[in-house]
């Protein structure tokens, strides 16, 4: 009767958790095509509206970058402005997709030299970080003759004919700032150009990337994977009926479908995998469904990326280099109450969040399963955002700890030191920053202009910073 009634649980939290994820799925969706519908019967220019939200994008992509300097004897000389990337999380998006709706809640508006690339929404953290350096130089993305082999997926993706920044170099440096997995995606991709893995480029090095950001990052990794339906006793495999399952047939069905105006909305990145129905045909569709093959498959997707194991085993070869500057925002959204971790607020966390919040907080790690590291402890992993844990989103911890700094006041931050990762702790869930920038409100603005003077003003390695023609933009010093 016990086992009944908490089968009988378990099943409602699905169906309810199911519900809220694809009512809010939609609702994301039905903002942009709102958008679009609304820029046409306003008049506004573009009756394709996602044709023209997308060339818009890569046209405003490509204006010239501001310039800066005088040489000591009067003359001019040009400095780029080094541009900075914001990097989407799992389930995130770029310009250009969805409409006119911004992943990061407009923020990228606040800089007149700012690149928000769209990425896989579900590939794997090596396969996004491939994407995002080609995204840059230009060319077609190679994800590499053995990874490709192995994940059964071809060698060869995407074409960008023209790269958002093909100057790219250690003299033409970027900053980068990552949500969630995106934050894992930037360290893949310095650690890639420090190792040269980029076949034809043979100069790269870790000094390509002058300062990363990890807002809310996955820098540990996070239990809610486990919630959702990973296995952690192999850590890529997943429970018969979890939401994860839900997910992986919707997926499937989606790409199969390859329906082209959807897809151009919304693409969760696994076009290289050649699941269409075209090229995978009706058998195709059911070796991917009962899961023999695709990236579920093979595990070349996020969620293994994010599990505890995972991400232990992605950092065994991920740095922290001496020249570039690390900062950190974590994000909770719990506290203790009479020595039991619970939700904040009722109210100051989405609904989507609230939730897993609770049962993030009293998670257990499985007693029958070898702990994923020495010194794991599951009170440590109690306080969360909703998505991430607290304690996975301050700076590299696992195998071994990087050097880091709590930051208490910003003052501690000037001059930064390079090599080192300063981190906050910051009161909000998972999605605060994203997305709507009215539900985090002021804090969103703060944080914001936090991030963007400090790649301005206070991240540098050989020149003083340039004076930007938008500096009115900045009104709160990190």
């Amino acid at each position: 009767m016990g086992r009944l009634w908490i089968g009988m649980l378990g099943m409602t939290e699905l169906l309810l958790s199911t519900v809220v994820h694809l009512v809010y799925g939609f609702y994301i969706f039905s903002t942009g095509v709102a958008s679009d519908l609304s820029q046409v019967l306003t008049g506004r220019p573009g009756s394709d509206a996602v044709a023209a939200a997308a060339a818009a994008a890569a046209r405003e992509e490509r204006q010239p970058v501001a310039r800066y300097g005088d040489d000591e004897d009067g003359s001019f000389h040009s400095c780029e402005v080094p541009p900075i990337v914001l990097v989407h999380g799992i389930f995130g998006f770029g310009k250009g997709r969805l409409g006119g709706l911004s992943y990061f809640g407009g923020a990228e508006k606040k800089d007149d030299r700012v690149l928000v690339p769209d990425l896989g929404s579900l590939t794997s953290i090596y396969d996004r970080a491939r994407e995002l350096f080609y995204y840059l130089k230009g060319g077609q993305v190679d994800y590499g003759e053995e990874h490709s082999r192995s994940c059964g997926h071809p060698r060869f993706g995407r074409v960008y004919e023209q790269g958002n920044y093909p100057e790219w170099d250690e003299h033409h440096p970027i900053h980068l700032v990552g949500h969630s997995a995106g934050a894992q995606v930037i360290r893949v991709l310095q650690q890639m150009l420090a190792d040269k893995a980029f076949e034809g480029y043979e100069n790269t090095s870790e000094d390509w990337i002058l300062s990363v950001t990890s807002l809310s990052g996955a820098l540990n990794g996070s239990t809610r994977t486990y919630l959702d339906g990973i296995l952690p006793e192999d850590w890529k495999s997943m429970k018969p009926i979890c939401l994860l399952q839900l997910c992986r047939l919707g997926c499937i069905v989606y790409d199969w479908l390859d329906i082209k105006w959807l897809k151009n909305y919304y693409n969760f990145g696994f076009d290289h995998f050649d699941m269409a129905w075209h090229k995978a045909g009706f058998l195709g569709l059911i070796d991917y469904l009962l899961g023999n093959a695709g990236p579920f498959a093979s595990g070349d997707w996020i969620l293994p990326d994010l599990t505890i194991q995972g991400t232990l085993q992605l950092n065994a070869g991920l740095r922290t280099f001496p020249s570039t500057y690390y900062f950190a925002y974590a994000t909770k959204r719990t506290r203790k109450f009479m020595g039991v971790t619970l939700p904040s607020s009722v109210l100051g966390i989405h609904p989507i969040l609230f939730i897993r919040v609770l049962q993030m907080s009293q998670w257990r790690y499985p007693s029958d399963v070898p702990l994923p590291y020495k010194g794991y402890r599951d009170e440590d992993w109690e306080d969360n955002d909703g998505a991430l844990n607290t304690i996975s989103m301050t700076h590299p911890r696992m195998p071994t700890e990087h050097p880091n700094h709590f930051v208490v006041d910003d003052s501690e931050c000037h001059p930064m030191q390079p090599g080192i990762w300063y981190y906050k702790i910051l009161e909000a869930d998972h999605i605060s920053f994203i997305l709507s920038r009215d539900r985090a409100g002021v804090q969103f603005d703060l944080m914001y202009d936090s991030i963007f003077q400090r790649c301005r003003k206070h991240a540098f390695r050989t020149a003083p910073p340039p004076t930007l023609p938008n500096e009115i933009h900045h009104s709160t010093d990190s």
